[in-house]
């Protein structure tokens, strides 16, 4: 007997719910329970015994992943060369996960650093393509300051620039 939901959305999902493709999922499960603290919640196989899907929680934050299944469109960053897709974590200690995660394989692409949004603030790539930045919000900002500051922080951008050339 079917029995008809009484919420579109499962519980614990939010509205919007990322899905990941990876080239080698079973690695990329490993790595994201080690270096990012994921928590793994299902797996299932396919017939050949790829991970046709997962679902996995960071934080109070679920997402899903897969193998990817090119006969059926479903291709990974590495496929792809690359993603323009970037996953936001917000940790209480962004510095231990960022170096957790790059201790774990993942590669810095953004160093940690104080933002002008008021985040304490870096980016990471893992080892499957995917992109993900790591953050604690320090200070609340008006949006008038946060103004001010993107624009020393972009003045001062243009001067390392110039200066390099």
């Amino acid at each position: 007997m079917v029995t008809k939901a009484s919420n579109p959305i499962p519980e614990g999902f939010h509205t919007l719910t990322p899905h990941l493709v990876c080239r080698n999922a079973r690695q990329a499960l490993e790595f994201y329970k080690n270096a990012l603290g994921a928590e793994i919640n299902t797996i299932s196989d396919s017939p050949d015994g790829r991970v046709l899907h997962s679902q996995l929680t960071i934080g109070d934050s679920i997402f899903m992943m897969s193998e990817e299944f090119p006969a059926y469109g479903s291709f990974s960053p590495q496929s792809l060369n690359g993603s323009s897709v970037t996953l936001h974590i917000y940790t209480p200690e962004p510095d231990a996960l960022f170096n957790r995660a790059v201790a774990a394989g993942a590669k810095s692409v953004m160093p940690m650093m104080d933002a002008f949004w008021g985040d304490r603030y870096g980016q990471i790539v893992d080892p499957f393509g995917h992109r993900w930045s790591i953050a604690a919000r320090m200070r609340v900002m008006t949006p008038q300051e946060m103004e001010e500051e993107a624009k020393k922080a972009f003045a001062a951008a243009d001067r390392k620039k110039s200066a390099g050339n």
